[in-house]
């Protein structure tokens, strides 16, 4: 060992580097890792182990049940951090670390920071071949771990103890990155792993990290600008991409200025209150009829921070095939779909400078006055709507029970089935930035352990705030064993399982297609003996929660009352009609594969009738 330098296996030469990368937020310096979820095995316990037990205090462990969820867990823990913070995890090699390939799915489709540090197999072959390792006869080389590479925004194989100094910051710099920002993986061979090397001292000293703002080009803002002036009716969507660019302010300075309607995608829920007067509703396929009804009608896009996924494009349909897209985004990937307008920078330095080129424009008063009139319509049917009444139990009254007891900075957090659209067309924004509605991968899963990984991160910012999870039985029946883990580390979730018999919402889209009812409802599924419903309350209580179950809105407002006066997990279970009750207005068109040929005429009928709003569908113009 030369002077200057320190000797280290490669798993503690990584962790060692992860405890020394630091961030600034809000003055404060915390670590840019915010520590990591683990199950061990062979393929890591050993080595990566060993390095991580005497740094538990600047990297927490958090023992997860599955790694799948554990990396729902770490994709939520960095949307509540917005993007500024990230958390690691690890997975032996085989079926462990296959667990994640969905969540590291999850991570890339939502352009989150996830550090995936998984077992592999032996360099040196000697072993070979070794306990859950695949075998590809023409080529050795070829594992399980190259799967990650088409859900990877980074991927490198640890080859060698020196490849961790330029790895590693690779690694980092991706996770930081607000244009490529996504997982990064690692496979870490199990000798490779445990082999060491002489490291520069300095590879280790402390490491503030910036997360980069990029500006936009002045000629794609000039341009912008010279486009926005001819605006009759002009509208912003604003997309999750205003959040992580801590834009929030920016953007409402830019619309109350120019006197822009502003309608919000799914990630960007909360980017304004509801009672802010410009805020005319979520856009899309799971939308507002005020929102669709501006988009529909205005001749320039600005969109901000947007994917533009089809559920905010209404499989692009939601805008007038004459209508011009400004499309301001740090990914270039993005700020060019569909022949938009390019500005490609950071939201809050782009909607700065755009507003001081745009010389004093406001929309006009007629098509400001109207969006707002709209919205005012659509708050009468989201009264409605989530109001208990005299009707069967509906996911709206759940969400309006929960939206009128919470504390304004509580939050939200549901995905995939029903709920995302039911929350993103019901949900009143009480504090910008409190709703994560995972509808980037539509992942069922998420819910409860994404609900686990945000009330982490929350504890670390807003400690007196509640993580509330949306989730229908289908997806708790799918992933729920971090009620278990949140009761273990003392991350306090209030989780409401609303049980509508089996996958609702799909059923749905199967009778709105002419098919009957097949396979999704249990009630409708062949080879079920007999169909009966679980005890939620009783599962939820065999892992440490508090639960019970009620019977309709009045009671859970009372037992919602409960959980927040807790100190525990508390489920709250009931029981949503699985044919009525669905929001009805708002609904963009939506393509979807229906059958060009059916015996059926209710499936032929059906396919022509959907087909029957294409021709609104702009095709790359």
């Amino acid at each position: 060992m030369t002077e200057g330098t320190i000797r280290l296996t490669t798993a503690q030469a990584i962790i060692r580097y992860l405890a020394a990368q630091f961030i600034e937020i809000d003055g404060q310096e915390r670590h840019l890792c915010g520590g990591g979820f683990g199950i061990f095995g062979h393929g890591n316990v050993t080595c990566l182990g060993e390095a991580l037990y005497p740094l538990q205090a600047e990297l927490p462990l958090y023992r997860g049940q599955n790694e799948q969820s554990m990396g729902f867990a770490a994709a939520a823990y960095a949307k509540q951090w917005l993007r500024q913070r990230f958390m690691f995890c690890t997975a032996s090699a085989g079926p462990g670390t296959a667990n994640l390939l969905t969540s590291a799915a999850l991570a890339h489709a939502n352009r989150l920071p996830v550090l995936l540090l998984c077992g592999d197999t032996f360099l040196t072959r000697l072993p070979d071949p070794v306990l859950q390792q695949m075998e590809h006869y023409g080529d050795p080389s070829l594992g399980l771990n190259d799967a990650f590479k088409s859900v990877s925004r980074y991927w490198d194989r640890i080859t060698h103890p020196a490849q961790v100094l330029q790895s590693l910051p690779a690694a980092i710099a991706t996770l930081i990155d607000p244009a490529d920002c996504g997982p990064a993986f690692l496979g870490l061979p199990q000798d490779v792993q445990g082999w060491v090397y002489d490291y520069p001292e300095a590879f280790f000293e402390k490491r503030i990290n910036r997360i980069r703002r990029q500006m936009p080009d002045a000629e794609e803002l000039s341009e912008a600008a010279r486009l926005l002036r001819s605006a009759q009716r002009p509208v912003i969507i604003a997309g999750g991409g205003v959040q992580y660019s801590r834009a929030v302010a920016e953007l409402t300075r830019f619309a109350e200025a120019h006197a822009i309607p502003v309608i919000e995608t799914i990630a960007g829920r909360a980017n304004l209150l509801s009672t802010h007067p410009l805020n005319i509703g979520p856009v899309g396929v799971t939308g507002s009829t005020s929102a669709n009804q501006v988009a529909e009608a205005a001749d320039v896009i600005l969109s901000v921070g947007c994917r533009l996924q089809d559920f905010t494009t209404g499989s692009w349909t939601a805008f007038s095939k004459t209508a011009r897209l400004i499309s301001m985004n740090v990914a270039r990937h993005d700020a060019g779909k569909h022949r938009a307008l390019p500005v490609v920078g950071d939201a809050k330095l782009g909607l700065e400078a755009l507003s001081s080129t745009l010389d004093g424009y406001r929309s006009p008063d007629g098509w400001t006055a109207a969006a707002k009139e709209a919205r005012g319509r659509w708050d009468v049917y989201v009264a409605g709507n989530v109001a208990a009444g005299n009707r069967p139990n509906s996911y709206a009254q759940a969400i309006g029970v929960v939206n009128a007891l919470c504390d304004p900075r509580d939050r939200i957090v549901a995905a995939a089935g029903g709920l995302p659209a039911e929350v993103t067309a019901n949900w009143r924004t009480l504090e910008i930035g409190t709703v994560d509605v995972e509808f980037g991968f539509s992942c069922m899963g998420y819910e409860i352990a994404g609900g686990w990984g945000a009330r982490i991160a929350q504890c670390e910012r807003e400690p007196d705030n509640d993580t509330i999870v949306f989730t229908g039985d289908g997806s708790y029946l799918l992933m729920n064993s971090d009620i278990y883990s949140s009761v273990l580390t003392g991350k306090k979730l209030i989780i409401l399982v609303l049980d509508n018999g089996g996958f609702a919402v799909i059923n749905k889209l199967q009778n709105n297609t002419g098919q009957p009812s097949f396979n999704n409802l249990f009630i409708d599924c062949p080879t079920v003996a007999e169909p009966f419903r679980v005890d939620f309350e009783a599962h939820a209580r065999a892992m440490g929660a508090i639960a019970e179950t009620v019977a309709n809105p009045a009671e859970l407002a009372e037992a919602f009352k409960r959980a927040k006066a807790a100190e525990r997990t508390s489920v709250i279970c009931m029981t949503v009609d699985a044919y009525e009750g669905w929001t009805t207005e708002g609904h963009t068109w939506w393509e979807v594969g229906t059958p060009a040929v059916s015996r059926d005429p209710r499936v032929a009928l059906a396919h022509e009738d959907w087909e029957s709003s294409r021709h609104k569908q702009r095709q790359g113009i």
